[in-house]
């Protein structure tokens, strides 16, 4: 079974970057939208960044000028760019696939930002 494998994760300070990756474990075939989401201890998931098939892009306001969200439809990769990051960036990041059967989400990546 395709799993969707996240890497970029991890602690860093308030100002600081990190770029996060998803791409799947095989073959995935009619992908459309591929999005970052988010959920905090306590708090819904939520949607952090889409991207479409034709590229356009759907932030959150809360990060809207911080982060960026890109794909490469080659590799059926999707990356968040995030900077500026903030203490209440701090969440369990998921990457979410749709494709021609329906959806898959990763199994998380945990983003940690010091103040």
């Amino acid at each position: 079974q395709v799993q969707l494998v996240e890497s970029g994760g991890g602690l860093v300070q308030a100002g600081g970057s990190l770029r996060l990756s998803c791409a799947p474990s095989g073959s995935i075939f009619g992908i459309n939208d591929m999005g970052w989401y988010r959920q905090a201890p306590g708090k819904r998931r939520e949607l952090v960044a889409l991207v479409t098939k034709s590229g356009r892009t759907n932030y959150a306001d809360s990060v809207k000028g911080r982060f960026t969200i890109s794909r490469d439809n080659a590799k059926n990769t999707v990356y968040l760019q995030m900077n500026s990051l903030k203490p209440e960036d701090t969440a369990v990041y998921y990457c979410n696939v749709g494709y021609s059967l329906g959806g898959l989400w990763g199994q998380g990546t945990q983003v940690t930002v010091s103040s």
